[in-house]
């Protein structure tokens, strides 16, 4: 009996060892570094997300960001009936836990992407917390309205949105659209809206209200344990700070765990001594990973350099402006990042149409 007992005991021992040592793999395949791709929240499911989730199982990515209040302001779930985000919730997402468990199964690191000052949906609904014209709630050139970064309301509204993901498992919140409409310094004039307490302030109260937000977004999520990542424009960390819009790249990150700077080639004009960067990607991001290593440098605690890379052709740049992108275009990118010392990047295709065969470790 002593000796059944025994045997018994060393089986249950080997077995929680086995478990503890899976779990702890399992963990760290996850840890870093994050190399990830964007997820439509519609793709969550059917064969589209089979596909992608056969990419990253058979590739060096592990991470995926999930639009949870996405574009136009909708929650891409639906969330119990008392919740102030159920009459702007979609069933994008139809099973959130299925979800998570998948993602966990596998090993993929879980990114909830919240769309904040850009916001048709909170804008339409409460014109008071938006920009208004002599019309009605002011749109840009694509009908998209933005929420008014100046008010507490509307950052509670997104930072409730942020702990509704936590809440589901999300380990990193990633909030994008943290800024004012581009070129708001040309047109504020004519609108109408609150300043609140950030009322003129040596021209930077754009920024203020921006940075500060980013802060208090930090300290509200600090005890559901998940990581702080924000998308700011890669134009924002070569300039001082981009009054207009309300990004310094500095106040911002010093509140991060995680910056992504969005910097596809496609989107400078004549940047670093490359007159066309589409048709250098390789240049392009490495002249922009020096920049950033030098302004994180600055800083006490700086966060985790995690950019978003482009995997989509840039068309609308016109013949002789622009190539297709493709495996080659893809590695040049990531080959430019680890020359600095940049090991973490997020691929950007907004139909979710990635390159095939890309080495996401070409060292």
């Amino acid at each position: 009996m002593r000796k059944t007992f025994i045997i018994t005991i060393i089986i249950f021992l080997t077995g929680f060892l086995q478990c503890h040592v899976l779990s702890v793999s399992a963990a760290s395949q996850i840890k870093e570094p994050i190399r990830g791709i964007y997820l439509k929240a519609s793709n969550t499911k059917g064969p589209k997300f089979q596909q992608l989730l056969s990419l990253i199982k058979n590739t060096e990515l592990n991470a995926m960001v999930v639009d949870i209040k996405d574009d136009d302001g909708n929650l891409t779930f639906i969330p119990y009936k008392n919740s102030p985000y159920y009459p702007v919730s979609k069933a994008y997402i139809t099973n959130p836990s299925e979800l998570m468990n998948t993602f966990k199964e596998n090993n993929i690191y879980p990114i909830a992407r919240i769309v904040v000052f850009k916001d048709n949906m909170l804008a339409n609904r409460n014109p008071g917390l938006s920009f208004k014209t002599k019309t009605g709630v002011w749109k840009n050139t694509r009908g998209d309205s933005f929420t008014n970064p100046f008010l507490k309301e509307v950052w509670d509204y997104n930072i409730g949105a942020a702990i509704e993901a936590a809440k589901l498992g999300f380990k990193e919140i990633q909030f994008d659209y943290v800024r004012f409409p581009e070129k708001f310094e040309t047109f504020e004039g004519q609108l109408t809206y609150n300043k609140g307490r950030f009322q003129q302030i040596n021209g930077r109260e754009r920024v203020l209200a921006v940075s500060e937000f980013v802060k208090y977004a930090r300290e509200k999520l600090l005890p559901y344990k998940v990581k702080i990542s924000v998308d700011v424009f890669g134009n924002t960390t070569v300039i001082p700070e981009a009054k207009g819009i309300g990004q310094n790249f500095t106040e911002i990150a010093k509140h991060l765990d995680v910056v992504s700077a969005m910097i596809y080639p496609s989107h400078w004009n004549g940047i670093f001594g490359i007159a066309k960067p589409d048709l250098e990607p390789f240049r392009l991001v490495e002249g922009y990973a020096k920049v950033e290593k030098d302004r994180l440098k600055a800083l006490q605690n700086p966060p985790v350099s995690r950019p978003w890379l482009q995997d989509f052709t840039a068309t609308w740049l016109g013949k002789g402006n622009y190539k297709v992108y493709g495996k080659a275009e893809i590695e040049a990118q990531i080959k430019a990042l680890h020359s600095q010392g940049i090991e973490e990047f997020l691929l950007w295709n907004a139909s979710n149409n990635y390159t095939p065969n890309v080495d996401y470790t070409p060292y």
